[in-house]
Formats: structure tokens, sequence, C-alpha cells
């Protein structure tokens, strides 16, 4: 699953995000979602979610649950 649907992501999924500061060269970070920010039910760029770690960036990947 790709990140524009509000409705594929919960907290606790492991996903691939994309940082503000990665926009650039697409470099992704993979983390566990903490809580997801974007209210709207979908956005074309990815829903910006923030990571267990504090990381902010928008979904790329939904890899699934996560197992940590």
């Amino acid at each position: 699953m790709d990140g524009r649907k509000r409705a594929d992501i919960k907290p606790g999924m492991l996903v691939d995000i994309v940082l503000k500061k990665d926009q650039r060269t697409g470099a992704l970070t993979r983390g566990t979602v903490a809580n997801l920010l974007t209210k709207s039910p979908t956005h074309p760029h990815g829903i910006k979610v923030r990571l267990t770690d504090g990381q902010v960036g928008r979904v790329k990947a939904v890899l699934g649950q996560s197992e940590g």
C-alpha cells in the first residue's frame, strides 16, 4: 500500500516515510507510527505521521504491523 489514504495507516504499523530533509533525494526512513498528523482522508504526497522515535514525515509505503 502507498501512504495516501489515512484509513490505511494506524498507530503501531511499520512504514517507510520521507523526512522533510530527504524530500529532494527521496531517501526513506523506516519506523513505527506513533500518531497521524494529517487530518484529511487522503493526501497526494502521503499522510504525514510521527514515528515512535519522534521523526516526522510523509508515508511512502505501508509495510504492515510492527513486530516490536
